[in-house]
């Protein structure tokens, strides 16, 4: 447990776990009825990003727990398997910088099957009209 706290609160993995607080804060707020999933969704559309057809609150929250538990995951990874060095000491700092991406396309995939939850949503495929296996507009 010792090693879990260590690497969620360690540097440079602190800054997604503040990341990850404040998102567990919004969707209490959220649950608590101060404000709505939709809120950050006034003229952004996700689509250019893969993560279209839901709301920004959904795509971004996904986003951060996924780095988060990829560059923790990776950290404790790296104090099990590794032994303490100049070399792992790198390879931590860079753990959150390279979850980031991986992060972002697991989330790509984790949002494509919310979408028909939010058919309002910018990037959702409209009633009727045809995708082909990309998600292009046939």
């Amino acid at each position: 447990m010792r090693t879990l706290v260590s690497a969620a609160t360690g540097p440079p993995t602190i800054l997604l776990t503040t990341a990850l607080v404040v998102v567990l804060c919004f969707w209490l707020l959220v649950a608590a009825g101060f404000t709505s999933a939709g809120s950050f969704d006034a003229d952004v559309n996700l689509r250019t990003w893969g993560m279209g057809g839901v709301p920004v609150s959904v795509a971004v929250s996904t986003l951060t727990a996924v780095a988060w538990f990829l560059s923790v995951g990776g950290v404790l990874l790296l104090a099990a398997c590794a032994p303490p060095s100049p070399a792992t000491g790198l390879l931590r700092m860079g753990l959150p910088v390279a979850a980031l991406p991986v992060a972002w396309r697991l989330t790509r995939l984790f949002v494509r099957p919310l979408h028909r939850l939010f058919p309002d949503e910018p990037g959702s495929p409209e009633r009727g009209e045809v995708r082909d296996h990309v998600g292009h507009a046939a």
